[in-house]
């Protein structure tokens, strides 16, 4: 079982950020099977777990979800007034990027950047995902990857100096990315390239 507190004033938020404005409270549901929420709080777990080895910004990410998700299926209204195409300005895009790749261990927040950009923390991240077709974690995932490809193809370092450099946890979390994205191992991508 998984207990989640919202403050009201954490819940105005969240439903100002995600065009529900006006929820100021959550319908209770007993006995109801809520797969989305149960998907991404699983998401979630392996952070709980281990929080010195989470990513700042891929737990920020999960709870503004999960945020999200209460606020639209149990914030008692029907449907949020239609979105219209959220990108981010050129200056607030390089700025984003820029923060993400000073904090390449994910160790940044999407308040923190959300406030450089001087937008809000939904906002951003809405669009962040239309201006670059990811999110930001999911960006600086695949940055990470980008820079650990160019340590191996110009460097001799251990796999596992490697990963710690890119801003992974350990070596095995690095292959486990680096292998979901590209398709192979970091060494055997290092002996190929």
């Amino acid at each position: 079982m998984l207990l989640l507190e919202i403050s009201p004033a954490s819940l105005a938020r969240i439903a100002e950020e995600t065009d529900f404005s006006g929820v100021t409270m959550l319908q209770a549901e007993t006995a109801s099977v809520d797969p989305v929420l149960s998907n991404l709080v699983r998401a979630l777990i392996p952070a709980l777990e281990r929080p010195a080895e989470a990513s700042r910004l891929f737990v920020d990410q999960l709870a503004t979800a999960i945020g999200t998700h209460l606020v639209q299926r149990y914030g008692g209204k029907t449907q949020a007034p239609p979105v219209q195409s959220r990108k981010l300005s050129r200056s607030h895009e390089v700025l984003a990027k820029n923060l993400l790749l000073e904090n390449l261990d994910g160790q940044v927040s999407i308040l923190d950047i959300s406030q450089a950009c001087n937008l809000s923390r939904g906002y951003f991240i809405r669009a962040f995902r239309e201006t670059t077709g990811v999110t930001p974690y999911q960006w600086l995932v695949k940055e990470r990857v980008a820079r650990a490809r160019e340590l191996l193809k110009r460097s001799d370092i251990p796999l596992s100096e490697v990963a710690i450099a890119c801003g992974f946890s350990d070596q095995s979390h690095f292959t486990r990315v680096f292998t979901s994205i590209v398709g192979t191992t970091p060494g055997n991508w290092r002996r190929n390239a």
